[in-house]
């Protein structure tokens, strides 16, 4: 089944990769310069390594740093950019991304507006690879914007006022850094909170004691007991949070259903959607889904996820990964059609290589700049 194919009979229902060794890879592509050919697309990516301000602390494991594929897709004397952002659960990595994108001949298309066929096109050439194909498709939005001379939420026809304000995360910490992390989005209007640890009401009692803005929950698959997560919601709702996401590991469906049908607050799905494939099964199980441009191939797909979601009577919610303002940026052009907002991914690196979306009184601000507006810093 073609791309094609696959999405239109979603909507109507609702490979081994090479691995090469990372230090072979590195030098390869950022010394190497391809030759351009004119009229023609051309695909440039080099790793980079994103370094975190905090150690990222969920309930199963802990990071500082996040592997990240940089590419520039170039027609003539127009560039656009994107990234691949590879956190553990992805399954992707350096080595992945890059043997992917080595395998892509994009100076076959001189067309850039072709974007279903080059999306057919990634898909003919490995299946998976998500981030891999977010970078390209990302760059290619970017790339064609400039040529219209337009952002692609004004392409869209969506109203940027409509933007939601966006969440600051607070990772599971020692209470002395959750104090120092609330200290630090002081200017924001909503905080998401990491849980699924024994530590859970520690920590928003803590987070209570130095704000009133409204909260939302990421539990990390942490919970296992459906009577005490419902016990939870209830708890959290009277101390003000919005929204529980991903409560339970993937596999529990029934719990997560009953737990959806009986909570006081949305229920949002995360890991359990992936692609437009897997909206019609969310809506099953879950009250919302979390589109994210490294899951979804891109902003092409995004798209199409969001307005299915928004047909089928679901919450729409943008996120993103660790990633540079790239990536957040090309999310944050969908954010007028969502309901909420976590695209704080760039505010939590210490290396950020490019200049996007502001966070103006906690509300996301989309620069008015063509594709998906950004300029890079370096």
């Amino acid at each position: 089944m073609n791309r094609r194919t696959f999405l239109k009979s979603t909507a109507l229902a609702t490979a081994a990769l090479t691995m090469f060794p990372s230090e072979a890879i590195s030098a390869a592509v950022s010394t190497s310069k391809p030759t351009l050919r004119p009229g023609r697309l051309n695909l440039n990516f080099r790793p980079y390594e994103l370094r975190l301000r905090h150690a990222f602390n969920l309930a199963r494991y802990q990071r500082t740093t996040t592997p990240d594929v940089l590419v520039t897709l170039t027609l003539d004397d127009i560039t656009g950019y994107g990234e691949a952002s590879m956190p553990p659960y992805l399954g992707e990595s350096v080595e992945s991304v890059c043997s992917f994108l080595s395998k892509l001949d994009l100076s076959q298309f001189s067309d850039p507006f072709r974007i279903e066929d080059i999306h057919d096109y990634m898909e003919s050439v490995a299946p998976d690879n998500r981030a891999a194909k977010a970078a390209v498709d990302i760059a290619l939005h970017d790339l064609t914007g400039k040529i219209m001379n337009q952002p692609w939420h004004k392409i869209w026809g969506l109203n940027p006022d409509n933007c939601p304000n966006t969440y600051f995360t607070i990772g599971i910490d020692s209470p002395e850094i959750v104090r120092r992390k609330v200290e630090e989005a002081s200017p924001y209007r909503v905080l998401k909170v990491k849980m699924g640890l024994d530590n859970d009401r520690e920590t928003v009692e803590i987070i209570r004691s130095m704000t009133d803005v409204p909260i939302c929950v990421d539990v990390n698959q942490g919970w296992t007991d459906r009577g005490k997560a419902l016990e939870m919601c209830h708890w959290l709702k009277e101390l003000g949070c919005v929204f529980v996401e991903r409560p339970f590991d993937v596999s529990a469906i029934d719990d997560t259903a009953w737990l959806t049908q009986h909570s006081p607050i949305p229920i949002i799905a995360d890991e359990f959607i992936r692609r437009i494939s897997d909206v019609g099964r969310a809506a099953q199980a879950y009250s919302g889904i979390n589109i994210k441009l490294m899951k979804s191939t891109g902003m092409h797909e995004a798209y199409q996820m969001a307005t299915l979601a928004r047909a089928m009577g679901l919450k729409v919610m943008l996120g993103c990964m660790t990633e540079t303002s790239c990536a957040v940026t090309a999310a944050a052009q969908l954010a007028p059609m969502a309901d909420f907002a976590d695209l704080d991914g760039n505010l939590l690196i210490a290396n950020d290589c490019f200049d996007g979306l502001k966070i103006t009184d906690g509300k996301i601000t989309l620069p008015e700049r063509p594709g998906i507006g950004v300029v890079p810093l370096v």
